[in-house]
């Protein structure tokens, strides 16, 4: 299969949709997040060559620098975690009675983590890069802003739920339950603030 980042639209909903392993959840977390960062990074672009808002021009470039780079940053979260899948898929078909199969599974669900707990601080980072936006961009974009609050909302809640799939067989385990409470910290506190750029940006539209 194609790596992930080179697929097209097509190629990459069709594999998800397949049987096949991979991509799956984390690696659609992954999509959502670069499509965040992507409306963000047009919004904040075009707003910075409007000659109508040269006052916040620096402001403006800097959140679409900012969010490019998450956009490339998502895409290889998306081909990090199918490589991150292939040993748990591993673990998962050995034998249950051998000797190592309770540290090779334990070794292979940490390992799977990895990736979403990475889009979960590039989600923290985005919510504040439309924050920000929210704040310089024209007008005419707003809603493209409330979209990607929207997406990184989406994207932030797919990434917890593939850190909480990967440790709920490992109750007791320090590393597994701090990836867990970690995860869910980054939710708490991120979560709220994206999702009220969504609510602001509907409600300035609907005035």
């Amino acid at each position: 299969m194609d790596r992930a980042i080179d697929m097209s639209l097509r190629d990459f909903t069709g594999a998800l949709s397949s049987k096949s392993p991979t991509p799956g959840g984390g690696g659609a977390a992954a999509v959502t997040g670069a499509l965040a960062a992507s409306l963000c990074a047009m919004a904040a672009g075009i707003t910075a060559k409007n000659k109508k808002f040269i006052a916040v021009k620096g402001e403006a470039e800097a959140v679409a620098n900012g969010a490019e780079a998450l956009r490339l940053r998502f895409l290889e979260l998306a081909e990090e975690d199918e490589r991150a899948f292939a040993p748990l898929s591993r673990a998962y078909s050995m034998d249950k009675n051998a000797p190592d199969y309770a540290a090779a599974l334990r070794l292979a669900s940490i390992g799977a983590c990895q990736p979403p707990m990475e889009m979960l601080r590039c989600c923290a980072e985005l919510t504040a890069l439309i924050e920000r936006l929210y704040e310089v961009c024209s007008p005419m974009l707003l809603s493209d802003a409330g979209c990607a609050a929207a997406l990184c909302a989406g994207a932030m809640k797919a990434a917890e739920q593939n850190v909480f799939v990967n440790t709920r067989s490992l109750k007791g385990d320090g590393e597994a339950e701090g990836l867990s409470r970690q995860a869910a910290e980054l939710v708490r506190e991120y979560l709220p603030r994206v999702e009220a750029v969504s609510t602001k940006v509907k409600e300035y539209l609907e005035t």
